[in-house]
């Protein structure tokens, strides 16, 4: 937030205005409509930053519903009113002020961007020392200079990890040194929260801060430490303990994730940043000067599908004369309801959870055929299956699959397991998890080599069938499985799950996002074809002033997903300030 001693005396009032209302007693989802509405009265000048009383860049609407903050409706006062006329009656687009950053996903990508653009400022911590000695001696040049502030790529060169991304590396490294050795030495920065360095931004959110998380069963245990997903000061681990719980095998749950994201959004004060509730449908790239016989569509001739113009006087100080257009919907009380805002430049950070991957086999669709493990969760949870039904199908050999083998193990249920790959593919993924870290997943793994056909092994209720592919479904309940030499075998099951990963879903974006892939051809995939990012700045290669991070930028785990945050960031602050101290 920024310091009032940042602000204009103009700025200073509306801020005191504000809190004379919270202290009037708006309730919760008033305050944050309160805040969000201070948020956009932005305008930037030459030393920084600053608030302004007039023009919104668009309208929230008085009260968030209660899937988002919560609360209940109050009355509205003659200036909600307008706000809420403004909303409804459309955008007044005569002078719309362009927010700085929009960020799209509030999950930890987002979440630790937020905080870093907040003002919180990493440093390295005085006399501290890097078990790693090169990356040490890098850091004793400047000791002054922020992380932010200095060469990424200088910094992170030589850094190896379980990361192909060197910023995320030296985020981790810096963060967590030496942890992939066993090591538990505290992180060698420090934050100073500097407001003069903040740069005003909004997060949108589909669900509550932690974006995916929310979709997963409490109880699942995560893939990653639980130090590990801890986000930038403010270690996990402190959180849990004044929970009076600790890890179990370092490991930690999904439902204790949420609550610790939560809660540092609190913490961190970052919530006048995020606006959850949202679903956004568009997001174009406007060329507020182009020529005027570009901005009717009959006549729209522009080379790139990302290019738009607009007959609009926008007050902005991009260089290139460019900025984006953000469009969605809000959820409230009074239903779902459009938005705009415009943004100098656009963060990507949705994930690839949102839409499942579907094997294309006949009768896919049949409503026993599932794709998703909390499917499988709730049938358990409704008794529809159990130790006597039919033995579930579970189609996959990933980690998700490898969760509903272990859940429908758990309660005897019987499990037909097919995939294509042989058991001892290198690429799979049991192949490459330490042993003594992830017990349980290479039990899984153990399970689909001695349980395989014509071979069976100790493990009741479970059979693997290794180098299977789904023909079809059929109505009866009837799966029809294609071994490696063509021969096929009906199995009668109860359910079928497919879970054979996911895929973001950028349909908000021109041609779905392809165009900004590592492979115009082929759709966004965060193993396969990540979008084409800068390694040091995640800008787009494609097209500047748009940043991805988290998996679509193709980092996978909430540890590496920081870095992403840390590139944009860094990225950020010198278009601001391009020669900093």
């Amino acid at each position: 937030m920024l310091s009032r001693g940042f602000l204009s005396s103009a700025a200073s009032s509306a801020l005191a205005s504000r809190n004379t209302l919270y202290k009037q007693g708006s309730e919760p989802g008033e305050e944050v409509f309160l805040l969000e509405t201070t948020v956009w009265l932005i305008r930037r000048e030459a030393r920084g930053w600053h608030l302004r009383q007039k023009s919104f860049s668009f309208a929230i609407p008085h009260r968030l519903s209660r899937g988002s903050f919560g609360g209940s409706q109050t009355s509205l006062s003659e200036e909600q009113q307008n706000k809420r006329t403004m909303l409804r009656s459309g955008l007044d687009q005569s002078n719309a002020t362009p927010f700085p950053v929009v960020i799209i996903g509030n999950g930890p990508s987002g979440i630790c961007l937020s905080h870093l653009l907040s003002g919180n400022i990493p440093y390295v911590r005085r006399g501290s020392v890097h078990p790693n000695p090169i990356l040490q001696r890098k850091l004793e040049e400047t000791p002054e200079l922020s992380i932010l502030d200095q060469d990424l790529e200088y910094l992170s060169e030589g850094l190896e990890g379980r990361s192909s991304s060197p910023v995320a590396l030296l985020f981790d490294a810096l963060l967590r040194p030496d942890t992939d050795f066993g090591g538990t030495e505290d992180s060698v920065l420090t934050w100073w929260h500097q407001p003069e360095k903040a740069i005003p931004h909004l997060v949108l959110g589909k669900n509550p801060p932690g974006g995916a998380w929310h979709s997963i069963e409490g109880s699942m245990f995560t893939l990653s430490q639980g130090n590990w997903m801890s986000l930038p000061d403010l270690p996990f681990k402190d959180w849990l303990s004044k929970k009076k719980r600790g890890f179990r095998n370092n490991r930690t749950t999904a439902g204790d994730i949420v609550q610790y994201y939560q809660y540092y959004v609190a913490k961190k004060e970052l919530k006048k940043n995020f606006l959850c509730g949202t679903i956004v449908t568009s997001v174009k790239k406007l060329s507020v000067d182009a020529d005027p016989s570009c901005s009717k569509p009959e006549q729209r001739t522009c080379s790139s599908p990302w290019d738009f113009s607009e007959n609009l006087q926008v007050n902005h100080h991009a260089d290139s004369g460019r900025l984006f257009k953000v469009d969605g919907l809000v959820s409230t009380i009074h239903g779902t309801q459009p938005f705009s805002v415009y943004a100098e430049n656009v963060v990507l950070a949705t994930g690839t959870y949102d839409s499942p991957s579907w094997l294309g086999a006949a009768g896919e669709h049949l409503s026993f055929v599932h794709h998703t493990l909390s499917a499988l969760e709730e049938a358990v949870k409704n008794k529809e299956i159990g130790p006597m039904s039919d033995p579930v199908l579970i189609v996959g050999a990933g980690l998700t699959a490898a969760d509903a083998v272990l859940f429908a193990h758990h309660y005897n249920i019987p499990i037909i397991h097919a995939f294509r790959r042989r058991v001892h593919d290198p690429a799979l993924i049991f192949n490459q998890l330490p042993r003594m870290m992830y017990p349980e997943y290479h039990k899984v793994h153990q399970m689909m080599e001695e349980q395989a056909i014509p071979c069976p092994g100790p493990y009741e209720y479970y059979v693997s069938l290794p180098e299977h592919r789904v023909v079809s479904f059929t109505e009866d309940r009837k799966c029809i499985l294609c071994d490696k030499n063509g021969r096929q075998k009906i199995h009668n099951i109860s359910m079928a799950f497919v879970l054979i990963g996911s895929n973001p879903n950028l349909s908000y974006l021109p041609n779905n996002g392809v165009d900004l892939a590592i492979d115009s051809d082929q759709p966004v995939s965060s193993k396969r074809n990540p979008m084409d990012v800068d390694p040091f700045t995640y800008e787009s290669v494609q097209e500047k002033g748009l940043y991805a991070v988290g998996p679509l930028a193709g980092d996978n785990f909430v540890r590496f997903v920081q870095g992403g945050a840390l590139a944009v960031a860094s990225s950020l602050l010198k278009k601001v300030n391009p020669n900093p101290p």
